[in-house]
């Protein structure tokens, strides 16, 4: 099976669609998203009622930050993205929120764990930022290969035997063998908002029968993301930033 790994839409239709578009052509037939379905962008109701049609067909989707903001106004954040909350929790329906409000903050599946932030403590949203903390993300966990977001850029790390946690910086999309004997995090990037440089939307492709993770990223119509921003009234930076992928 291949399945399409998604997180940080951030509220962005136009990269959230160009990735399902992509990840179908590349045969995937399931879809996991990691959190932060909305928070910074313009179209928080469709991308909540598309999630939850893809929940509707099986998909996985955790419970991110931004996600828990819309019903909890004691998680921090900063001045611009508590302003873009507080817009989004004024267009959601009740319905939306309680959706929101009720994911998971990880779920387990077979040997792979599926969670926001680092797993060794799924509600205070740390970021896996180095190695140092992917170590303490391994060390929490017991599946063989997990994958989180949160900190917009992707990268993946190995466990090996000798206890010794590798980073690798994810360059193309050739498929990359996890190897059985070893642990593995993958850190999927952002779909909605890349902070690598990298405007393109980022999302990744396990395919379970050969046991290989591809990281893909994908062009899309920034300027139309942009242009919702600012027709909606959130910050400037929010629009300014999609076009530099920082």
């Amino acid at each position: 099976m291949r399945i399409a790994i998604m997180s940080d839409i951030h509220a962005n239709r136009q990269a959230f669609e160009a990735v399902l578009a992509a990840a179908s052509e590349r045969g995937a037939a399931r879809h996991v998203i990691l959190g932060d379905i909305v928070g910074y962008g313009g179209d928080p109701v469709w991308c909540v009622d598309k999630t939850m049609e893809l929940a509707g067909g099986g998909a996985i989707v955790i419970r991110g930050n931004h996600d828990q903001a819309v019903s909890d106004p004691s998680v921090s954040m900063n001045e611009t993205a508590r302003a873009a909350i507080d817009w989004t929790r004024t267009q959601l329906s009740d319905a939306q929120k309680a959706y929101l409000c009720g994911l998971p903050l990880e779920v387990e599946d077979g040997e792979r764990l599926y969670v926001h932030a680092d797993a060794s403590a799924p509600a205070r949203f740390h970021y896996v930022s180095d190695a140092e903390t992917a170590a303490a993300h391994l060390q929490a966990c017991r599946a063989r290969v997990s994958f989180c977001g949160h900190i917009h850029r992707p990268a993946l790390y190995c466990l090996g035997a000798n206890g010794k946690t590798t980073p690798f910086a994810p360059s193309s999309s050739t498929g990359i063998p996890l190897l059985p004997q070893r642990r593995w995090l993958a850190v999927m990037g952002a779909v909605g908002q890349p902070r690598d440089g990298n405007p393109a939307a980022a999302y990744g492709i396990l395919d379970t029968d050969r046991g290989e993770l591809e990281f893909h990223r994908i062009g899309y119509d920034i300027d139309g993301a942009a242009a919702k921003i600012r027709a909606v009234g959130l910050p400037e930076g929010l629009a300014t930033r999609l076009f530099k992928g920082k």
